[in-house]
């Protein structure tokens, strides 16, 4: 079966469009930086993202984790808070505020196009500041908009404002990645310290989890939850800001001047659409399963169980995947994280026990973050180094359709007689058809 962390896997994952960026090759040549991805950090003199590459010996294992953990810290706000909190909060804020499931799964299509703006802006923010200036500015902003959200009742001011937690988001995700790709780099641990780094998300996930239920006792209250999710994340991002200091002055984006080649999307046009499909269906589930559970009944103490299981799947994922990433070549290793995805989708509707609620939850939080790492591996299994940029930048703009168009279109379906099953039954479609189309992804032959 597979296996725990690999030192150097040929597949790092990714998320939101972001490229997990990738332990160090054995000998590749360097790579432009694509639009909200970093780039791999071979082993030359300077790596592509402007970072030296350091002696694999230079800094020992145990002097990294602090850093790495500061770092798991804010992914855990980029991701696990700033967007994933949402699905808790929206049962109560559409009981109060009036909502349909439309409007509801608007409010996650804002936040997640404005993580595409700030993705595609970041290279250009990481050419001009430090990352680590550009990872705590990140964080703060996200952590005083996720506090706004609890003092503005109007839909246009929330969605501004999951909109612009998005752009934070998206800002403190990217350059987090850039330095534990450095950091990862200086230690030679590159498994652990990137599988710690993307575990966070996961950590984000658990606390909101715990916060949002104890600030919430009415449907009126969701403020407070608001605020608190605000206060944990200003707390999480001055840990940060504590133990990288070592890390300060690493520059962000030097180096993107490399010409860039055009990609042909045709030879990968069933991994493309696979992925597609992938972003349209997980986004439906994250942003409706706990509204889903509540209206089955399941209590709000199995429901709060529920999410931290879910985001304990999502830190240990990162290595459960290790060695199928490793190996995929082809559209395998996509085509059966997105059927598991299916079925985890599917289990709630068919039967609202316990038992099958929380299997859903831990397949699901163990897999999602996986179907993206599968993307990074057909990039750079089949692709020239000279075309991963642009091979990943493809996979960015069609994952961001479906993460864009997914939480409406869900929540129209749930409008609807079939209510939020028919919505699930649907996401659960699509990301089963995406494991159908990637099956049919062939190996490329290298030009």
């Amino acid at each position: 079966m597979f296996k725990g962390p690999v030192a150097q896997t040929d597949a790092p994952p990714t998320i939101g469009g972001m490229s997990r960026p990738p332990p160090p090759p054995r000998a590749t040549p360097s790579a432009a930086t694509p639009p909200g991805a970093a780039p791999a950090n071979p082993p030359t003199a300077t790596a592509p993202t402007g970072i030296p590459a350091a002696d694999p010996s230079a800094i020992p294992l145990a002097a990294s984790l602090v850093p790495a953990f500061g770092l798991a810290l804010a992914a855990a706000v980029s991701l696990g808070l700033a967007r994933f909190s949402y699905a808790l909060l929206l049962p109560p804020m559409a009981a109060d505020l009036g909502w349909n499931w439309f409007t509801g799964g608007a409010m996650n299509t804002a936040n997640a196009a404005g993580y595409l703006l700030g993705a595609l802006l970041a290279p250009r923010a990481l050419a001009r500041f430090d990352a680590r200036a550009l990872l705590l500015g990140g964080g703060l902003a996200a952590a005083l908009l996720l506090a706004l959200h609890g003092a503005v009742r109007h839909d246009t001011a929330i969605a501004a404002l999951r909109l612009l937690t998005g752009m934070g988001s998206a800002a403190s995700f990217v350059s987090g990645g850039l330095l534990a790709a450095r950091l990862a780099a200086q230690s030679g641990h590159a498994g652990l310290l990137l599988g710690l780094y993307y575990g966070g998300t996961g950590l984000g996930v658990v606390a909101s989890a715990l916060l949002v239920p104890l600030a919430v006792d009415a449907p009126a209250h969701w403020p407070a939850a608001w605020v608190a999710l605000g206060a944990a994340a200003l707390a999480a991002t001055l840990a940060t800001a504590l133990t990288t200091r070592r890390l300060a002055g690493a520059p962000g984006a030097a180096g993107t001047g490399a010409r860039r080649e055009r990609l042909r999307w045709a030879p990968l046009g069933f991994a493309l659409a696979a992925y597609l499909l992938f972003g349209l269906g997980y986004i439906g589930y994250m942003s409706f399963v706990i509204a889903l559970l509540r209206g089955q009944g399941l209590s709000e103490g199995l429901r709060t169980a529920f999410y931290v299981l879910l985001g304990a799947g999502v830190v240990a994922s990162s290595w459960l995947w290790a060695g199928l990433l490793q190996r995929a070549r082809a559209g395998g290793a996509m085509a059966l994280l997105n059927g598991l995805l299916a079925l985890a989708t599917l289990l709630p509707v068919l039967s609202a026990h316990p038992l099958a609620v929380f299997a859903s939850g831990a397949l699901f939080g163990a897999v999602f973050l996986s179907v993206v790492a599968s993307t990074t591996a057909l990039v750079r299994r089949n692709l020239p180094t000279s075309l991963w940029p642009a091979g990943i930048a493809a996979f960015t703009v069609v994952f961001a359709a479906g993460q864009i168009a997914g939480p409406t279109l869900v929540g129209w379906l749930a409008d609807g007689p079939g209510g939020l099953p028919l919505g699930f039954i649907c996401s659960a479609a699509a990301l089963a058809l995406g494991s159908l189309l990637a099956l049919r992804q062939k190996p490329l032959q290298q030009p």
